[in-house]
């Protein structure tokens, strides 16, 4: 399949600001710890997104989310920090558990037995000898890695320890599927502060990425040094995130019952407003890929991704050829080297029809990029756990946050640029002289995408 040459005509922001508020007023659903607001309260939040800047921009995102996932509620009242690489994101969370008096949950796909990871495990253990509840939540598959005895001491050190799917079928009766995976990466500490994106506990997240083979030639970025991205979050969306985890526990039938939340309401903690997209396994109309789907649909100047794994498949390509088409600028941040060399070479089997419609494809240099974020018209953002591939889309449990308005876009832009800046260009002139072994591996990529 080619991307559509036939396209609808670009849709255009006509309704004036003010009666954009006001329906939107009616059309969003919008909460803080309280519960649902009121139209009043979400026509004066719709108004302070707009005021941030591109606000034709903006309340178009604002009624897209609306009309696409009317029961997903915004979030109003928060904080967004971005966090760049594992050096800056672990050492945020890290000093949150370090404060914690109440309660710390963490749920990751891969969850070490060596280095930094061992030593955020330390800390877990530490903060349960002084009395605060600690529960994690590890795959199965992705922890694989890591021996047994490494949980067995978390879970004799008083941290409640879940394996999610066990790969053994006899380990926790009910709860085996070799494919349905928990790939979120999750942490939330005394339902005050949360984070959330794609880092996992692991030793690779020793070194930031920039100017890593510049300081030290020999280091495998396979190895160390990954490019990741975390968001830091506070306010009313952090129960939201400590609900989830604990639907992931429950739903599980983990071992040990979970401390209560705060009884107290989250505070407003600043302007950001958010929504919290979860997916599972097997889950029919997958909530992030549609809410990123609608947002390329949406796009009207720009679509700015940075993906770690990506193979789009049929009706993503098309948005983004057809976004391309009708005069959006789509840019695309890939790997250029991975730890999945035939997801790697499935996703460059798109390349040769997103180069046609004129997207532009480049890909990192030097590091192992992890990230997986997404800027569309300066406006909507999101950062999360979730790929453009075939598993996150359809077996994996995956955790992604949509910031709405210009001033965490902007931010996210600017590391976009970066990113940008340490990539090489994939030209059509170029890609068309690929040899012969490079387009069997891109063969062989797309026909086992399914299964990667």
């Amino acid at each position: 399949m080619s991307c559509s040459t036939t396209l609808p005509p670009r849709e255009a922001v006509v309704m004036p600001v003010a009666a954009s508020v006001g329906a939107l007023g009616r059309d969003l659903k919008v909460a803080d710890s309280k519960g649902e607001v009121s139209d009043a309260a979400t026509r004066n939040i719709v108004a302070g997104v707009a005021a941030e800047g591109h606000a034709k921009l903006a309340l178009h995102h604002l009624q897209v989310m609306a009309d696409g996932m009317p029961d997903v509620p915004l979030y109003r009242g928060n904080t967004a920090r971005l966090l760049i690489d594992g050096p800056q994101a672990l050492g945020a969370m890290r000093a949150a558990i370090a404060g914690a008096t109440r309660r710390v949950l963490l749920e990751s796909y891969i969850f070490e037995d060596e280095g930094l990871a061992r030593q955020m495990a330390d800390l877990l253990r530490s903060k349960a000898a002084q009395g605060v509840q600690i529960a994690v939540i590890y795959d199965s598959v992705g922890s694989l890695g890591s021996e047994k005895t490494f949980f067995e001491e978390l879970r004799a050190g008083g941290v409640a320890v879940c394996g999610y799917n066990p790969v053994s079928p006899f380990e926790r009766a009910g709860f085996w599927n070799i494919t349905q995976r928990d790939h979120r990466k999750l942490l939330v500490v005394d339902d005050r502060i949360g984070y959330t994106g794609g880092i996992n506990i692991s030793q690779v997240y020793a070194s930031g990425s920039f100017g890593l083979h510049r300081r030290a030639p020999q280091v495998d970025p396979l190895k160390n040094g990954w490019r990741d991205t975390q968001i830091e979050v506070q306010g009313p969306i952090v129960p939201a995130l400590a609900e989830s985890f604990e639907h992931q526990w429950n739903g599980q039938g983990c071992e040990g019952k979970l401390p209560p939340p705060p009884t107290t309401p989250t505070p407003v903690q600043g302007e950001r407003v958010l929504q919290l997209l979860l997916s599972q396994p097997g889950q029919k109309g997958n909530p992030i890929y549609r809410a990123v789907l609608r947002a390329i649909d949406a796009a009207q100047q720009s679509v700015h991704l940075t993906m770690a794994y990506f193979a789009p498949g049929e009706d993503m390509l098309k948005a983004l050829c057809d976004a391309s088409r009708r005069g959006v600028q789509v840019v695309l941040v890939l790997p250029s080297k991975s730890d999945f060399g035939l997801m790697l070479a499935a996703g460059r089997g798109y390349y040769q029809q997103l180069l046609e419609a004129g997207v532009q494809v480049h890909e990192l240099q030097d590091a192992m990029l992890h990230a997986k974020t997404a800027v569309v018209d300066g406006v909507w953002s999101t950062v999360g756990s979730s790929n453009l591939d075939w598993r996150s889309f359809a077996d994996n449990a995956e955790i992604n946050l949509v910031v709405v308005g210009d001033d965490f876009a902007q931010v996210l832009e600017a590391q976009f640029q970066r990113d940008l800046q340490a990539s090489a260009a994939i030209t059509p002139a170029a890609w068309a002289e690929r040899g012969l072994g490079s387009r069997l591996k891109e063969w062989t990529g797309r026909l086992f995408e399914r299964w990667l």
